[in-house]
């Protein structure tokens, strides 16, 4: 193309977008307020990561609700609990549907998955199917031996070193690892990750840890191809491309681990068994493909997600020592030091529960939640939302609102012991579309926090308070992963000993 076509056809698209914007700023009176946009590229410009922050500081000039253009797509960002409540409960059908994104259509089977899927017959049987074949209580109580199994590989990790004196450790690692291998051994029976993974072939298993590794990075709400045509068609980036050949390997993957298992001689007590159990007698619904969705969202949203929280969670624990202590204290009183915390046991630990609410609270693993579209016109505090409006909630915001919460930059997990406070917490989203995995966080990040405290004393690496920069992802990351010191409890030393030396 000659370098005065290539200038005609952008000036004529930047032509093209003005009209649009004029247009449809008649046609969509009393949207929310927002900054001023331009021509073609919206307000994407603007935005740096992390996102959610970056839209607090536009709250702060606009109001809790606002509007943002994504290229030719209006954005309305709603940091407001009261909006937040109409958005689920007067608007919630209206907005239970989900924008197309890069990321939904070369990853997640054409956006036909739970979290992508349009609101309509389809997610309400997939959401029907999570529920109650995938999620459920009883589901989950099946595979508690795998997840107390996975907690007490990562304290054995942990005691081997640190018996006698303190041990520098890297826990994002960990913290990795262990949930990564509880999901996929419910998933498959199978630890694809660590020194000591199951996975016959080693190939496979470093396969599968680069996939993920790679998934991390190649997320996000704002990638600009989403919503600029014109970039797609050049994918100067090469985004669309990379999303394209990782769907394609990930898919791969999925069908040899439902094709393992089918070839199988008997069933096993794993997620892929159970629903292939289901395809012989409903093929027509259980495919291949539907059994692979439902696998993705596991591990997308059952890995990183608990992993991060942990991570902030111990951070917060090595910078408020006072806090960690009483948490102690609270377990050495209900637990004692005979027995290690089991999982039913976490729900009898009111100040540690407060803990992973107070954690939820200032680091929500999906700071803007899922985003939702509008599906008709409809308003929200009393502005206009048009349909085909991308719609999203900062729940980072809102959780550190002070209109809300007393002090609310600071970790004070005394605040929940008030009746009611827990209810304002939004992190895995309200209405039909909340996050269906919220039960099995709460388990893995309850029994693992239990048992860190329990077994272990903890302090910095350093004088110096541990760094609680955010960092960009799929979710809301530490920008300087957390290193800390470990050292066996001297009362736990003996169940330590005795609980490795049986299992070696």
């Amino acid at each position: 193309m000659s370098s005065f076509m290539l200038y005609y056809a952008l000036v004529s698209l930047a032509f093209f977008f003005t009209l649009k914007l004029l247009l449809q700023s008649r046609k969509f009176k009393n949207i929310p307020p927002g900054p001023s946009s331009l021509p073609i590229l919206g307000n994407l410009h603007q935005l740096k990561k992390p996102l959610h922050q970056a839209f607090h500081r536009i709250s702060q000039r606009y109001g809790q609700i606002f509007s943002l253009w994504f290229g030719s797509r209006l954005v309305v960002v709603v940091s407001s609990p009261s909006a937040v409540q109409e958005c689920f409960t007067k608007n919630d059908i209206v907005l239970a549907n989900r924008p197309r994104l890069l990321i939904g259509k070369h990853i997640s089977y054409n956006c036909t998955t739970v979290v992508f899927a349009p609101y309509g017959d389809h997610w309400r049987n997939l959401r029907r199917i999570t529920a109650l074949e995938v999620l459920s209580t009883h589901r989950l109580n099946k595979f508690l031996e795998m997840r107390r199994d996975e907690m007490k590989r990562l304290v054995q990790k942990l005691a081997q070193d640190s018996y006698k004196e303190f041990t520098k450790v890297e826990m994002k690692t960990r913290f990795s690892e262990m949930t990564f291998n509880t999901i996929m051994r419910m998933i498959s029976g199978k630890r694809y990750w660590g020194d000591d993974c199951e996975v016959g072939d080693v190939e496979e298993a470093r396969k599968f840890r680069e996939m993920i590794k790679e998934l991390v990075t190649l997320g996000g709400a704002n990638n600009a191809g989403d919503f600029l045509p014109i970039l797609r068609w050049f994918d100067s980036d090469h985004l669309e491309r990379k999303l394209k050949s990782f769907g394609n390997r990930l898919d791969g993957f999925l069908q040899g681990l439902i094709d393992e298992h089918r070839n199988a001689e008997q069933r096993a007590n794993t997620m892929i068994d159970h629903l292939l159990s289901f395809q012989e007698s409903q093929p027509e619904y259980y495919t291949d493909q539907i059994i692979k969705g439902l696998v993705l969202v596991l591990l997308l949203a059952g890995t990183d997600t608990s992993a991060v929280t942990l991570e902030w969670a111990m951070s917060s624990l090595l910078n408020n020592p006072n806090v960690l202590g009483k948490a102690r204290k609270e377990i050495d009183s209900h637990i004692g030091q005979e027995r290690f915390i089991d999982e039913p046991d976490t729900s009898n630990l009111p100040y540690l529960q407060s803990i992973i609410s107070e954690t939820l609270r200032l680091h929500p693993a999906a700071p803007l939640l899922v985003p939702h579209e509008a599906s008709a016109d409809c308003t929200i505090a009393g502005y206009n939302v048009p349909r085909g409006t991308i719609v999203l909630v900062n729940a980072w915001a809102i959780h550190r609102d002070p209109q809300l919460w007393d002090d609310p930059a600071s970790f004070k997990p005394e605040r929940f012991e008030k009746e009611g406070e827990a209810s304002k917490l939004i992190p895995f989203g309200l209405g039909r579309r909340a996050c269906p995995g919220a039960g099995l966080a709460q388990r893995t990040v309850g029994l693992t926090l239990g048992l860190l405290i329990q077994c272990f004393e903890w302090e910095r690496a350093s004088e110096e308070e541990i760094d609680m920069t955010e960092g960009s992802g799929l979710t809301m990351p530490k920008l300087v992963p957390l290193e800390a010191m470990c050292r066996v409890r001297l009362p736990m030393n003996k169940l330590l000993s005795e609980n490795i030396a049986k299992d070696s």
